[in-house]
């Protein structure tokens, strides 16, 4: 784990004893740190009774301690730890931002810093994927993967590839990236923030936190962005803007089997120009591309049955992340539906012509067919295994069979991950002859 001699005699309180709250408070008793921690269950608290003081930060006097550490899940508007603590002046923060006060007693490397609402995942493990094909000691974590401070340091050179969601970002005050990447920014999260507007801001911050002579990295073209960045009192030394006419077209990225579609050229472009910004060779950086192998649940290519091909895009919770998804395949099964984040699926509009046939699911299931039935022909299904029954009966050789569902799993699902997984399934199970694909979604759960 990381450890380290800052956090030696300070007290800090934990709140949300999940993966990154334990890993956060066994970093900080190695350190040496005073810890109280506190969960709603009581397992996690009674794994760590007798090693630290077990106590709810809300009923105990916070003044004197020097950090309320909490889950990025915790909403900071709404959540009454936030007015508690800023009575008892005591910052509230995050595994991250312990991790940045960390990194002075770390042995010298860098950080790769990467936020969007769109595509942080598969650029921070294509990114990941690079260095180590490039022979990089490399790690990433934040959003995606262990718990960062759960990690082994690494040696010197090494580089810590990072995904942040504007919620750990909203957690971190000290995070100096030495590359910071903005992917994009599109309406999401809005019952966090003020509006759009203050969803943006939270993105943005990331730079903020920057200093010269460490590089920025903008993929998003709107104006509104770079101006901000550029008018920061400080912030990285460099900024690194896609092309004028930005098509994010790459050259054969047809090459690229696991990197389909234009929202992933627009990833490759990131992760090529921080690739750049680390001095990693180009050749390198092309045999990278050529055999990452991809996320599960991102464009996931599950197989391919009787010419029909099957992908699994469980991961696009919201119409902005399945957009890209509809566009990167000529003839589309869509399955799509689920727990909808908003009333419409206006962004996944320039990808209708790909569509052959959608198949709704979920509590957005009827609207959604109501949107989508004067573009395309549209199946009502309600259920995953019904869907996927009916788009291997109407699928031809040559086309693809998409679960992008545009909304969250909520409803029928725990998470994304599972929903993905029961898609998996089902397509195994009725593609191998089985007709005893599971439609309960408490099984699925």
């Amino acid at each position: 784990m990381i450890t380290s001699p800052t956090f030696a005699g300070r007290r800090y309180a934990v709140l949300g004893l999940a993966r990154s709250g334990m890993a956060t408070v066994e970093a900080l008793l190695a350190s040496g740190a005073h810890v109280t921690a506190w969960d709603r269950q009581d397992g996690p608290r009674a794994a760590l009774a007798g090693r630290c003081t077990i106590a709810d930060p809300l009923e105990i006097d916070l003044a004197g301690f020097d950090g309320v550490v909490v889950s990025p899940g915790v909403p900071l508007n709404t959540h009454p730890i936030a007015a508690r603590a800023r009575a008892a002046g005591v910052p509230v923060i995050g595994d991250i931002e312990l991790f940045a006060q960390a990194r002075a007693s770390l042995p010298p490397h860098k950080v790769v810093g990467i936020t969007g609402t769109n595509g942080k995942s598969t650029t921070t493990a294509l990114l990941h994927h690079i260095c180590a094909v490039a022979g990089l000691p490399v790690t990433m974590g934040g959003n995606i993967g262990l718990p960062i401070l759960a990690q082994e340091p690494l040696p010197e050179g090494g580089v810590y590839v990072l995904e942040l969601s504007s919620y750990q970002i909203d957690l971190t005050r000290s995070l100096d990236c030495d590359v910071a990447v903005l992917l994009n920014v599109t309406p999401d999260h809005l019952d966090r923030y003020d509006g759009f507007e203050g969803y943006k801001q939270s993105k943005l911050r990331l730079f903020g936190m920057q200093t010269e002579p460490h590089a920025a990295i903008v993929a998003d073209t709107d104006e509104s962005l770079l101006q901000h960045i550029l008018d920061l009192p400080t912030g990285p030394g460099t900024l690194s803007l896609p092309p004028e006419e930005p098509n994010f077209a790459v050259h054969d990225q047809a090459a690229f089997p696991a990197l389909q579609g234009p929202h992933n050229a627009q990833n490759i472009w990131a992760a090529a120009a921080v690739a750049q910004a680390l001095g990693i060779p180009a050749e390198a950086l092309a045999h990278a591309l050529r055999t990452y192998p991809g996320l599960p649940h991102r464009m996931e290519r599950i197989g391919e049955f009787d010419g029909v091909l099957f992908v699994n895009d469980s991961k696009a919770t919201n119409p902005a992340s399945t957009a890209p998804a509809l566009s990167a395949y000529p003839h589309v099964h869509w399955i799509v539906g689920g727990l909808p984040k908003g009333d419409d699926l206006d962004e996944c509009a320039s990808g209708f012509p790909h569509v052959v046939r959608a198949y709704t699911i979920g509590e957005a299931g009827p609207h959604f067919a109501d949107i989508l039935e004067s573009h395309m022909p549209v199946e009502r299904c309600e259920m995953m295994c019904e869907a996927v029954r009916r788009a291997i009966a109407c699928a031809q050789p040559g086309e693809v069979v998409l679960l992008s569902p545009a909304c969250a799993s909520f409803d029928q699902f725990r998470d994304y991950e599972k929903r993905g997984d029961a898609f998996r399934e089902i397509v195994l199970s009725l593609t191998s002859g089985a007709d005893d694909a599971c439609c309960d979604p408490e099984r699925a759960a």
